[in-house]
């Protein structure tokens, strides 16, 4: 499956490091890392909340913006070799420089020239500025405001979207309502992850925020009613099965609801989240979905055509997309 063009759309940028990336930076920068690998090698947790855990305690070892523009360049290197011809990351200003404004644009400039080196390449990108529910409303204004601020209305640049990330469990989709609108009147494309854990109501709520696209979304397989208003309402699931089968929401791949929610009329999207916590690749989760389903070529590609229309860029782009799938 390396050799099919992809499109992701949902892919954390910080949880693509691999764990050979974060034990380099932790060396050269002489950082004691917590227990956050095993015997192998390989990112290690317990649940959920763990992997919450692990997660921020790898990215403190990412603490520069060279550091973040070596990342995105390992990334997308990665994610080419993959398949992927277009991905779009989960980038948090609160990783790079605390939600402050100012720091955010050393570290936008540092990994915008990366993401036009590799664009060069072929390997093409943009960023959803993302907020951390746990990290609770007034931080998540500062996030907006940054991607207010740097953002692209048009999509030709490098910040495209904003959207929303970590724990559901955390107060309610409407108490960042704020954010939300800051983004759109910055003509920003919106998305947030929803119904991973939540439920149908998680993925309720979150519609109410204007998103287009959902991350995970998966919940929504509970409620037939909320099932025939995705598919009304054209909303873009950006399903992670991978992340969701490791991490124990489904006991293995036959059971994820993807197929089912395809077949229902809801339009979905195959990424990876956080890859190398969930040891998969791009290209590993379209054979597991072949196994599971009997995909092939046409599907795949039908999926890709979906994620191009959904896709937070600009039209020029778009059309390369499509023409990539056609």
């Amino acid at each position: 499956m390396k050799d099919l063009k992809k499109i992701e759309l949902h892919l954390h940028l910080e949880g693509a490091a691999p764990p050979a990336f974060i034990r380099g930076l932790a060396a050269e920068k002489n950082i004691d890392l917590p227990s956050i690998f095993d015997a192998r090698g390989h990112y290690v947790y317990k649940d959920f909340n763990d992997f919450l855990r692990v997660y921020e305690a790898a990215t403190a070892a990412i603490k520069s913006p060279q550091d973040y523009a070596r990342l995105l360049r390992e990334v997308l290197q990665n994610g080419a070799e993959q398949g992927a011809i277009y991905t779009e990351l989960f980038v948090s200003p609160e990783f790079c420089g605390g939600g402050d404004l100012s720091a955010w644009r050393e570290y936008l400039a540092a990994m915008t020239e990366v993401a036009a080196e590799m664009s060069a390449e072929g390997i093409h990108s943009r960023a959803i500025l993302t907020a951390i529910r746990h990290f609770g409303p007034e931080r998540a204004r500062k996030t907006a405001i940054c991607a207010a601020e740097t953002g692209s209305a048009d999509g030709s640049g490098w910040v495209t979207g904003f959207g929303m990330g970590g724990a559901e469990a955390m107060g309610r989709a409407q108490d960042y309502a704020w954010s939300f609108d800051c983004a759109r009147e910055a003509g920003l494309g919106l998305t947030s992850h929803a119904g991973e854990w939540g439920g149908p109501q998680s993925v309720r709520d979150t519609l109410t925020l204007g998103v287009t696209r959902l991350g995970h979304g998966v919940g929504a397989i509970e409620d037939p009613a909320l099932i025939r208003e995705l598919a009304d309402r054209g909303t873009v699931l950006e399903v992670c099965p991978g992340s969701n089968v490791a991490l124990g929401l489904y006991p293995d791949w036959a059971s994820h609801p993807i197929a089912r929610l395809a077949d229902a009329g809801v339009k979905v999207t195959i990424s990876t989240d956080d890859p190398p916590f969930f040891h998969t690749t791009l290209a590993h989760e379209y054979d597991r979905l072949a196994d599971a389903f009997g995909w092939a070529e046409p599907e795949f590609a039908e999926l890709n055509r979906t994620a191009a229309e959904a896709a937070f860029c600009d039209e020029n782009t778009r059309a390369r997309l499509r023409a990539a799938f056609a």
